[in-house]
């Protein structure tokens, strides 16, 4: 056995001043008071004498501060070996993914679906981009899922001007942040951009064993991008209705992965999470080394409030008067 925090036993010494003041009051309140006014102030009707009493207080702070040393036994090292797979989550955030067929938005529901895939992916780490015309890094690979869901919640898309959708971009950006894997997992959070031939896409991710799972946001009959004029317009001036690519599931479903379309269903993302742990599980071994340690402040910590309680219990207690 050995203390986790050795330095807080130094408290003991403090301690020793405080058993010789609890031990010799008579003397100095002997000194202090008159006879008279002693008796009156020794009269008590607690039947556990004063120095039992002090003994269980000194005691108990005795058995606290041991506890807040934090006596643990050692029991050595267990090793644990576990299961992950690597992940890039991709959000598109071109301007077509603020159209309002969707409330608030297209991507503040990509969003959504993000927190809610972090709880069907244990075992997993994840990497987070952002992608448009450019694709950038978000978070690199990272089992933190707090972490993940604060800087999803907060990236910051009001400074983009970027217009359309690069798939390619993704893939790129996907490829340089699980280099070295012999497959790569790719989940999209996207609209499906403008195109409608994704034969560079597929290509580049069959080359690359990139796995493509897409879960395809917007609606079949579309929605204008809402700006401080009130809605985008192309340059002849008619507003512009973005509507959902359907073209884009060949990219998914080519590669080996999987396609979901945007549903009112609360739990569909939970079907993506089941489909990319049935292709990749178990795909990547990891090993780690934990050292079993059992805390035992729990009986010092018992101990000290036992005898706390019945040092105040014992305390004299004031007669009441009857008339």
């Amino acid at each position: 056995m050995h203390f986790e925090q050795p330095h807080l036993l130094f408290l003991l010494i403090v301690l020793v001043p405080l058993a010789l003041l609890l031990f010799t009051p008579r003397k100095a309140a002997r000194n202090t008071f008159a006879p008279e006014v002693l008796k009156l102030l020794m009269q008590r009707t607690s039947t556990v004498p004063q120095w039992l009493r002090s003994a269980l207080l000194l005691t108990a702070a005795a058995l606290f501060i041991t506890a807040l040393a934090r006596p643990v036994v050692d029991n050595g090292e267990i090793r644990v070996q576990r299961s992950t797979i690597d992940l890039i989550v991709g959000f598109d955030i071109s301007r077509s993914m603020f159209a309002n067929d969707i409330y608030p938005s297209r991507l503040a529901l990509a969003k959504r679906k993000f927190d809610d895939l972090l709880g069907d992916v244990n075992g997993t780490r994840i990497g987070v981009i952002g992608f448009s015309a450019r694709a950038f890094m978000v978070s690199p690979l990272t089992e933190d899922f707090a972490t993940l869901r604060y800087l999803v919640s907060n990236m910051n898309t009001d400074s983009i001007s970027l217009r359309g959708t690069d798939l390619l971009q993704a893939l790129q950006q996907t490829d340089t942040l699980l280099e070295g894997s012999d497959k790569k997992a790719l989940l999209l959070f996207t609209d499906g951009g403008d195109g409608s031939d994704f034969d560079e896409e597929i290509a580049y991710a069959r080359a690359h064993n990139i796995v493509v799972f897409l879960y395809n946001i917007g609606t079949e009959k579309g929605g204008v991008i809402p700006t401080a004029q009130g809605a985008m317009t192309d340059k002849h001036g008619d507003i512009v209705v973005v509507r959902r690519n359907d073209s884009v599931k060949a990219l998914a479903l080519q590669s080996g992965g999987a396609y979901l379309p945007y549903s009112l269903k609360h739990n569909d993302i939970e079907a993506l999470a089941d489909a990319l742990k049935a292709h990749f599980t178990p795909r990547r071994e990891k090993s780690d080394v934990i050292r079993d340690v059992q805390e035992l402040f729990v009986w010092p910590l018992g101990g000290g409030v036992l005898l706390l309680l019945m040092a105040l219990y014992s305390l004299p207690q004031r007669r009441r008067r009857h008339a």
